[in-house]
């Protein structure tokens, strides 16, 4: 074999034993040959994202701005005389005259001022009873404040300043309230001046909740605390939309849960104290309470219905000839099926108009023409 013959062979044997080895090592080690792999990515839960660059923040700092300047801090003290406990027998029983002291009771909500004339709504409750009150606005400025008028009924209270200039809320719409809306709470908690707290419109047109003779609260998760009274609970652009009012099962442990009188009503009693002192209402002195489900039944309603169980003697009830023991179940041709509702349709009437009330005497129907005269006041109102 020359010399030719014997290099084709030895470069033949070579690759051969190349190829050979080569499918040894696949077969032992085929992670040798793949093409190495992205590490796997963390959760996205776990992995802080970096902020997009010029992506906007939602903030309702705006919001504050607009609303926050027209919320003041109010403060109310009132002179309290209290009898001392007698120190000793003799003085529990003996010749002596009983013994007194004063001492002052303070009290703090929130107020909002409605306009540049320096009228301020806040809670009834708020004020109730005090012999003095005073304004601290958002700016350091500290004035006294005097009653214009009260409405215990939805526990509303104007109050007024002298001063200028004022810094006036914008006035929102409660009627157009969705549930899920954000609702900010802007008032003075616990002494804590211009605090917010965020959160969502729960639920609208609640009653029945023992508050007040009007209920139509807007519910909200934002918090409300002691000292939140009377503030303002704005939108998302700053618009009043309602009045701080209530905490609901706080002593349980119930948390997120407040109501806010709704500023469509709150401008209407503004309106009416504002412009004669007080709120004229109608009236025919029925004392209402709801029927149970099971009276309902023994009655055959398929719904609800109000028991007049008592009526004001002289009453336009009692002259339209309404008995106790009645069931109302129409006023003017309109459905009622609650007491609060009963009392709140003819509140709407003014005093001097009839109406005319339907339902059932025993098992019969009956029909009565009353005409509405104006709430009496209560001593709290005067």
């Amino acid at each position: 074999m020359d010399r030719v013959g014997r290099g084709l062979l030895f470069l033949l044997g070579s690759v051969i034993g190349g190829l050979a080895l080569a499918f040894l090592v696949v077969l032992l080690r085929p992670d040798l040959i793949r093409a190495p792999q992205a590490p796997t990515p963390a959760p996205a839960a776990l992995t802080p994202s970096a902020p997009t660059m010029g992506s906007p923040l939602v903030t309702y700092a705006s919001a504050v701005q607009r609303a926050a300047p027209a919320v003041v801090n109010i403060y109310t003290a009132r002179l309290v005389t209290e009898r001392v406990q007698p120190r000793s027998l003799d003085e529990l029983f003996g010749d002596f005259w009983p013994r007194y002291r004063q001492r002052v009771e303070r009290s703090l909500g929130s107020g909002v001022i409605m306009d540049t004339k320096g009228h301020i709504v806040t809670n009834h409750h708020v004020i109730a009873n005090a012999d003095s009150i005073r304004v601290q606005l958002a700016d350091g400025r500290v004035a006294d404040a005097r009653i214009v008028g009260r409405d215990p009924d939805t526990d509303l209270a104007v109050l007024r300043i002298d001063m200028t200039p004022l810094p006036v809320v914008p006035i929102g719409r409660s009627d157009q309230l969705k549930v899920g809306d954000v609702a900010l709470a802007i008032g003075n908690p616990i002494g804590l001046s211009q605090t917010v707290t965020s959160g969502i419109v729960s639920a609208t047109s609640r009653g029945q909740l023992g508050v007040a003779t009007f209920e139509d609260f807007i519910q909200t998760d934002a918090a409300i605390n002691f000292g939140n009274s009377g503030g303002a609970l704005i939108d998302s652009n700053g618009a009043l939309i309602g009045i701080n009012t209530a905490i609901v099962a706080k002593n349980l442990g119930v948390e997120g849960i407040g109501f806010a009188i709704p500023v469509n009503m709150v401008r209407g009693v503004l309106t009416d104290i504002i412009a004669q002192g007080r709120v004229i209402r109608g009236w025919i002195g029925i004392v209402p309470e709801d029927i149970t489900d099971y009276q309902a039944a023994e009655f055959g309603l398929a719904q609800g219905g109000v028991l007049v169980t008592n009526l004001y003697v002289g009453s336009p009830a009692q002259q339209g000839g309404v008995r106790p023991g009645d069931l109302l179940l129409q006023i003017n041709d309109e459905t009622v099926r609650s007491a609060q509702e009963a009392i709140a349709r003819i509140a709407t009437h003014r005093p001097g108009v009839t109406i005319t009330l339907r339902g059932l005497r025993g098992r019969q129907p009956f029909e009565a023409r009353t005409l509405v005269s104006e709430k009496p006041r209560t001593r709290s109102e005067r």
